[in-house]
């Protein structure tokens, strides 16, 4: 089977490419080949997928079973791939995100749950950012999967909608933020109730989901048998740290301006953030490791693979002198009860 990957160094395109390696697939990338390294025994093809010209030189390089696109954002980008690779891919598959939701992170969701409405040949600035409502990027996405959608058709496209992803080779760094604060020790700001149910999913699973899925749309985030509490408990555990975890009650964080998702990484107190229903992918194949194995592997990687500098990484992380001033903050609030 001829599999074409758009993207394939970074993260989850490289998980595809590793994942489509391991059962013996014949694998081309496109990408401009600027950043990251590429897997050995792909067939490279450097290209822009904002480059009419690359994109019709990509086509002539088919044809392909299956398009796996991992780097879809702008949907009038999006919507010239697909038309490019329509006569020669028999099937496309686009990972998307749970910030297409009209309710996300507010509400729970299902597969069916309200969709952003954008168009599918919208800019890179359509839409709005709200606090905590729809985003830019949410807007983006949506209109990337009705790009799609409108070009190939609901028989021969597969949207995946993943919540958070984590894993080895994770640029972002939510991840391994928290092994890094845990292997710093001293005490350690927890948010909220370390009972929590949350919902990553490793990037291994989403790619081999991502290989295997049938044509639709589907959530791809884990069950919610993992918490807070025993993914924190799993970060201190593989750094071997002696640090005291003290978790603080998040009303109280909330009002102490503490920015949610950055400034401590995963902790949302909206309803909706760990609640995504991904039962028809269950039903359909997808299958996800312990959240435990995936800090594992992530803090072997960090010691043995190839780290790669990104943009976003810097939004991460409470500076260490305002969490010891919330810290003590805390500890003489409870100590005057």
């Amino acid at each position: 089977m001829g599999v074409l990957v758009l993207g394939g160094s970074w993260f989850l395109g490289r998980a595809v490419v590793d994942a489509a390696l391991a059962a013996q697939l014949d694998v081309t990338t496109f990408r401009r080949g600027q950043s990251g390294e590429g897997a050995a025994g792909v067939k490279l093809v450097r290209g822009d997928r904002t480059n009419a010209a690359d994109l019709a030189r990509l086509a002539g390089e088919g044809p392909w079973d299956l398009v796996l696109d991992t780097t879809g954002y702008v949907p009038r980008e999006a919507l010239a791939v697909a038309r490019a690779l329509e006569s020669t891919a028999a099937r496309y598959v686009f990972v998307s995100t749970v910030s297409v939701y009209e309710g996300w992170p507010t509400e729970p969701l299902t597969d069916d749950s309200p969709v952003l409405d954008c168009p599918s040949d919208a800019g890179p600035d359509y839409g709005y950012d709200g606090d905590p409502g729809p985003s830019t990027y949410g807007f983006g996405k949506a209109g990337c999967e009705r790009a799609i959608l409108e070009t190939f058709g609901p028989e021969r496209t597969t949207v995946l909608r993943p919540g958070v992803i984590l894993g080895p080779r994770e640029y972002v760094g939510r991840l391994p933020w928290w092994l890094r604060r845990f292997e710093r020790g001293g005490q350690v700001l927890c948010p909220g109730d370390p009972g929590r149910s949350i919902q990553p999913v490793d990037v291994r699973d989403v790619a081999q989901f991502a290989l295997d899925a049938p044509a639709g749309v589907f959530n791809v985030t884990a069950p919610g048998t993992d918490t807070f509490g025993s993914f924190l408990g799993a970060c201190a555990e593989v750094t071997k740290s002696s640090a005291e975890a003290v978790w603080v009650d998040e009303s109280y964080l909330v009002g102490q301006g503490l920015k949610q998702w950055t400034e401590l990484p995963l902790w949302r107190t909206y309803a909706g953030a760990w609640d995504v229903d991904s039962s028809r992918a269950r039903a359909t194949g997808l299958t996800t490791r312990p959240l435990r194995d995936t800090v594992v592997d992530t803090w072997n990687w960090m010691h043995d693979g190839e780290l790669v500098a990104h943009e976003r990484a810097g939004e991460l992380g409470i500076a260490p002198e305002q969490e010891a001033a919330v810290l003590t903050a805390w500890a003489e609030r409870r100590g005057g009860r």
